[in-house]
């Protein structure tokens, strides 16, 4: 089986780019590159250099090596993942008494309120 790397690095750039609520467009301007040439590295149509690796890598606020991180997190990334990845980013836009009162919610669901304590710090 050939792996093409060149795709699974745009992919992996992709994946990073929406988990950030990024256009293609914003991480072009955050790095100095055109939307269409973000466009043609998620696609894997370009080789891309170091130094514009470097600038992407910095421009969605990553490690260069977490750009190549993409075989074990996208063969195991889930639907649930996903879905877990959407609610944290609702949360974090709420105020702090809302996401505690999600998080009781959740737990009264789940049935786990006896697990954790009733500390209000928490």
């Amino acid at each position: 089986m050939e792996i093409n790397i060149l795709k699974l690095v745009g992919k992996r750039i992709r994946s990073l780019r929406k988990e950030r609520d990024m256009s293609q467009e914003l991480l072009g301007e955050k790095g100095g590159f055109h939307y269409s040439y973000i466009g043609q590295i998620e696609r894997g149509e370009k080789n891309i250099s170091l130094l514009n690796l470097a600038k992407i890598s910095a421009a969605l606020d990553v490690s260069i090596a977490q750009l190549f991180t993409y075989l074990d997190e996208e063969e195991k990334r889930t639907e649930s993942e996903s879905d877990l990845q959407e609610i944290l980013t609702t949360l974090r836009n709420q105020m702090p008494d809302q996401v505690k009162m999600v998080r009781n919610v959740v737990r009264e669901i789940l049935g786990e309120h006896d697990k954790y304590s009733t500390d209000s710090s928490r």
